[in-house]
């Protein structure tokens, strides 16, 4: 039997075996029938695995892995925190450059995507397993489970970021230095401040939003992305798009890259329907448009596709095979829990709290996402974070930085790491 093949077979066998936590004794039981999928053997970069990892916050949760620490051995750990919508998988360009400078990384599937717990949700389920703190909850349980009681830097991209920077802000201790990327984080949300003698103040400080409204009645009527992500309709729009979902994701990965060369972001002056009309469609879309629709005028041609590097059909491919098995609604949950307000209060306790580890920001400099929320990017630099040592704009990226531009984005976060660990 030859060396690949020997790989290939252990590597089959870890993808779909499940692997306890280290505290966890006695047999395993059974996988369920739909984790008894294809191994992701043949897509992944020689050097990652896929792990099953047991009971990490009540769900299974699937994780790619580089650099595993070996013996006596022990390497930093580091954790890399996927937006929407992609997969751990969108890390894999950085996990190896990582991973050979001492550290050992993991990337999982967040909750409700790819091959970890909660893709069998549906519109009407329970929102509360999606609220903020119980995904923070997943990575501090994950980082656990890893046998880790601290990573040297949790690393979150879209909306990965806000996970990361809410690790960040609720456990400083276990999160011990944090990379945002290209959705900023301007803080924990305020309270009223000297409201109790002057009720006028309490109204001035919480004003209503109308933004939504003022976006239909705009020429065209529009509406915010995240707003569509939270309607019923979203999930069946993009998995059932009328293009194929293959198709539906090439737009929408070309449309929001540094390839479509309409993305010339520039700061937005106010939170107004009018200044984010400035915005490309798929962030405000039309209102009687779904993503399907919206991205399918700008797909692009053979050509293009066969002349995409950083993404490639057959890469491509594995999001398309994993979102057309699960469906997109485990990802839509959190977009949700934003848009219902529910969970609001659970986040009001940390109303004044910063991330004072170091931190540093990174996006694609044809990235609208630094922008879509004005004054966010500031507020991260001046208040948000007290030791950010960074805020890079990379060239020749856009939205998908870490895959559009890996080598460039793996040099600067190990450049951070060896900061952080002076």
């Amino acid at each position: 039997m030859s060396r690949l093949s020997r790989r290939q077979l252990l590597q089959s066998a870890a993808a779909l075996a499940p692997v306890a936590m280290a505290a966890r004794v006695g047999p395993q039981p059974a996988a369920p029938q739909s984790t008894r999928i294809a191994p992701l053997d043949d897509v992944l970069p020689r050097g990652i695995r896929a792990r099953l990892i047991d009971d990490v916050n009540g769900i299974r949760m699937h994780v790619l892995e580089a650099g595993a620490s070996t013996g006596s051995e022990r390497r930093p750990l580091v954790l890399l925190v996927h937006g929407f919508p992609e997969l751990a998988y969108s890390w894999r360009k950085v996990m190896l450059p990582i991973s050979a400078a001492g550290y050992h990384v993991i990337a999982p599937d967040l909750r409700g995507y790819g091959r970890s717990g909660g893709t069998d949700v549906k519109f009407d389920d329970d929102l509360s397993p999606w609220r903020t703190l119980n995904e923070v909850t997943d990575m501090v349980a994950l980082v656990s489970a890893f046998g880790y009681r601290s990573v040297a830097a949790v690393v979150g991209h879209d909306f990965g970021s806000p996970v990361a920077a809410w690790c960040s802000v609720v456990r400083p201790d276990v999160f011990r230095s944090t990379v945002l990327m290209s959705a900023p984080f301007a803080g924990p949300p305020a309270l009223p401040f000297d409201t109790a003698n002057t009720p006028q103040a309490r109204a001035a400080a919480q004003p209503a939003d109308t933004i939504y409204d003022d976006l239909a009645r705009l020429t065209p009527p529009r509406k915010h992305y995240q707003r569509y992500y939270s309607t019923r309709e979203a999930n069946e729009n993009m998995h059932s798009a009328p293009q194929g979902l293959h198709a539906l994701l090439r737009a929408y990965y070309h449309m929001k890259s540094a390839d479509w060369k309409q993305n010339n972001p520039e700061p937005l002056k106010a939170r107004t329907a009018q200044e984010w009309a400035r915005l490309p469609r798929y962030y405000i879309m039309d209102l009687d448009k779904g993503m399907a629709e919206t991205v399918a005028p700008e797909m692009p041609s053979a050509a293009a596709i066969a002349a995409c590097k950083w993404l490639p059909d057959s890469e491509l491919r594995v999001y398309s095979a994993e979102y057309g098995r699960t469906g997109f609604q485990g990802g839509l949950q959190s977009y949700r829990v934003g848009s219902s307000g529910r969970f609001n209060a659970d986040l009001l306790p940390f109303s004044g709290h910063t991330i004072d580890q170091r931190s540093m920001f990174i996006a694609g400099k044809a990235d609208w996402g630094a922008y879509q929320n004005p004054g966010a990017l500031e507020r991260m630099q001046k208040s948000a974070c007290t030791r950010m040592v960074g805020v890079h704009l990379v060239d020749g990226a856009g939205h998908w930085v870490q895959q559009e531009q890996p080598e460039r984005v793996s040099a600067l976060i190990l450049d951070f790491l060896k900061g952080s660990a002076t």
